[in-house]
């Protein structure tokens, strides 16, 4: 089975004994990897090879022998870290077999780091009068800096750019950037670019100007590339962006071009950063490109910790590469991915940590956390042909990611036919949890909280806009404790803007503001679901036949026409789409929703356009539906619930989430559940 597949994440870096007997033909090979190694030994416990490259090549050599390899290979890394100069590459001649598979893990009991920085240790203070001046005066005995050049750093990256920013790390986790404010954000004032415009009463400004009404800009006006991250128009779309020039005198700030491209408005939110005089708390820090000095105020004594710089772009990268596994194996540190693998079948990446990235991590039993962009990215299958993919994202504990790119990069992103996301923890993230696309998913047993805390009008599983994307069902998951920005309100499962033919099943939605939600789609189901106060526990509209109607003979009309969907295998799995458009394109229909249990009030947020169109079972609406233990979260039904009379058909509610196994990169796991912002005074 061909998989053309992205997946992003780490690197392997192994060590075990050569057993090349009599019966080697029938037995893995193993060769030994350690940070004490020699890439001129045998590659033996007791002379392993120095690196993944010395043992891959040695594994090159005895394939060509034809037998050698029947058995398989392990590659076994020792403890220690491994600090990487260069991305490795396996490629279609590294790859295993089914029967005999090629397996890159960290020696039994210990912990072997792979890791794409460089450590800095040649800090000093800050003696530069001019620099000095340029702190606050209670900085300026706790700043220091470093020379990376002297280092032989030369690359030193850039500011924003996934795969080449650069970033610091302390006692293993990021630092922050210098920025004002240290927490949270200030407003745009007044939008003064002259070129106005209004979305359905939304008004605001094409160009990138405005006013602010406070001192600190004066401090920015010497700073050499200052830069803003901003919602700048709507809450679920961020952009950072250099500033171009401050006016103090008018008292406004003005963006480079290109413009956020959806322009920008009074009362939206941003804040500073990229600025050496910003260096005001412990955990910040600033790099002056132009000198290669590195700047940083760091929150223990220098010594007490490792400084790190990401200094490689992609850890490992793997083409067309079948059956080899990553097992064990800790990633940090780097620039961009750990793992990018496109093509091949029958890879696994399981039991690892990746941490510290600056772009997407990875899946199956991994610990995914401190991440720039999002956790796991995994696209198979063929659309055309409907052909499942089959690939499985199992078991993750996935959290605190986006910390650069905070919007659309999702703990999960599944993409193509016919793939799996089961038993994974996503938590504390500003945007989505499960991004899906394509065709025929199944999204089951999953914990989800504390997601979309940076924005609104967002959902933690989300997918829109296609008539076509059919099939996926999300079902037996376990959503809690998502309020929005401002706690203003965020999305549970958010089918938007005619997304349709997917089906919401047996899911518990617990203090999620809108829980499910179709906007305007068609032939979606919401079945046997358990809202426990969900304030809008269920929203349908009708917006294709309001404000969004121009969708139907744009962008739904394109996406339906580029699939094959009057022939075979689409005609008959989806013949509704066969007279989408002889049937009230822009109407709801087709949407169900019945055998759901609702505990709280103001529960439905039905459109009355779209409420003819609805197909509204029974559903049991109460205050006590008979849970177990509400009290300490345990939302199963006892057996004399009414509920079983409306239809439903139970939850495994105990076996939703992570579960302990050897595949599992840690054991237990802890999460805490993020409290809800307070909403802004008026």
């Amino acid at each position: 089975m061909s998989c053309p597949c992205i997946w992003p994440t780490w690197l392997a870096v192994f060590g075990a004994a050569m057993m090349l007997t009599a019966c080697a033909h029938s037995q893995p090979v193993v060769l030994h990897v350690a940070v004490d190694g020699d890439d001129a030994q045998a590659g033996t416990e007791q002379a392993p090879f120095a690196t993944l490259e010395r043992a891959r090549d040695q594994l090159r050599a005895l394939r060509a022998d034809g037998q050698a390899l029947q058995g398989g290979a392990e590659v076994l890394v020792h403890g220690g870290i491994y600090e990487r100069a260069m991305t490795f590459e396996l490629s279609e001649e590294d790859s295993g077999t089914e029967a005999a598979p090629i397996v890159y893990r960290a020696a039994e009991g210990e912990e072997a780091r792979l890791s794409g920085g460089r450590r800095v240790d040649n800090w000093q203070p800050v003696t530069d009068n001019a620099v000095l001046a340029r702190l606050d005066e209670p900085a300026r005995a706790h700043v220091l800096q470093a020379d990376l050049r002297a280092l032989g750093i030369e690359d030193l990256g850039d500011v924003i750019k996934p795969g080449e920013r650069l970033e610091l790390f302390f006692d293993n986790a990021p630092m922050t950037v210098a920025r004002w404010p240290n927490e949270g954000f200030v407003k745009i004032g007044e939008t003064v670019g002259e070129t106005p415009f209004d979305v359905r009463g939304t008004k605001g400004d094409r160009v990138g100007k405005f006013t602010y009404e406070y001192e600190r800009p004066d401090r920015w006006v010497a700073e050499k590339d200052l830069w803003l991250h901003g919602y700048w128009f709507w809450d679920w779309s961020d952009q950072r962006q250099r500033v171009k020039q401050i006016d103090l005198q008018g008292r406004t700030i003005e963006l480079e071009e290109p413009y956020h491209h959806y322009g920008y408005r009074q009362g939206h939110w941003y804040y500073a950063f990229n600025a050496l005089c910003e260096i005001d708390s412990p955990g910040e820090w600033y790099l002056d490109r132009e000198t290669g000095l590195l700047y940083f105020w760091p929150p223990s004594l220098i010594d007490e910790g490792a400084a790190v710089v990401s200094a490689v772009g992609e850890m490992i990268v793997m083409s067309n590469v079948s059956h080899v596994t990553l097992r064990g194996l800790t990633f940090e540190s780097a620039r961009g991915r750990a793992i990018h693998m496109t093509g091949g079948e029958g890879c696994r990446i399981i039991a690892c940590t990746m941490r510290n990235l600056g772009d997407w991590a990875v899946l199956v039993g991994c610990d995914m956390y401190d991440l720039a962009e999002g956790g796991a990215y995994v696209e198979g299958g063929n659309r055309p042909t409907l052909t499942p993919a089959g690939h499985l994202v199992e078991n993750n504990h996935i959290h605190h990611f986006g910390r650069w790119s905070r919007m659309y990069k999702s703990g999960i992103n599944v993409r193509g036919v016919g793939n799996r996301v089961a038993h994974n923890l996503i938590h504390n993230a500003p945007h989505t949890a499960i991004f899906f696309s394509g065709n025929e998913h199944i999204i089951e047993l999953n914990e989800i909280h504390s997601v979309c805390y940076e924005s609104n009008d967002a959902g933690a599983i989300y997918n829109g806009r296609d008539f076509t994307q059919r099939g996926t069902i999300i079902r037996h998951n376990y959503l809690h404790d998502i309020y929005g920005h401002l706690g203003r309100g965020c999305v549970g499962v958010y089918l938007d803007d005619m997304l349709s033919g997917t089906r919401i099943e047996s899911n518990v939605f617990y203090r999620t503001y809108r829980a499910a939600f179709i906007g305007g789609g068609r032939d979606c189901t919401i079945i046997g679901n358990v809202f426990v106060e969900c304030p809008r526990a269920l929203h349908i509209d009708a917006r294709a036949m309001g404000w969004a109607s121009g969708s139907i003979e744009g962008t739904m009309k394109t996406r339906l026409e580029a699939m094959p969907y009057t022939q075979p295998p689409w005609s008959e799995r989806y013949p509704e789409l066969l007279t989408v458009y002889d049937d009230e394109p822009a109407a709801p229909k087709g949407n169900v929703v019945a055998s759901n249990i609702i505990v709280g009030e103001g529960w439905e947020d039905i459109q009355k356009q779209a409420r003819p169109y609805l197909t509204i079972g029974e559903n049991l609406v109460t205050d006590d539906p008979g849970f177990v233990d509400r009290e300490n979260l345990n939302f199963q039904i006892n057996d004399d619930s009414p509920a079983w009379d409306v239809g439903f058909v139970g939850i495994p509610v105990a076996t939703i989430g992570l579960y302990e196994s050897e595949d599992r990169a840690s054991w237990p796991v802890e999460h805490h559940v993020r409290p809800k912002d307070q909403p802004e005074e008026q």
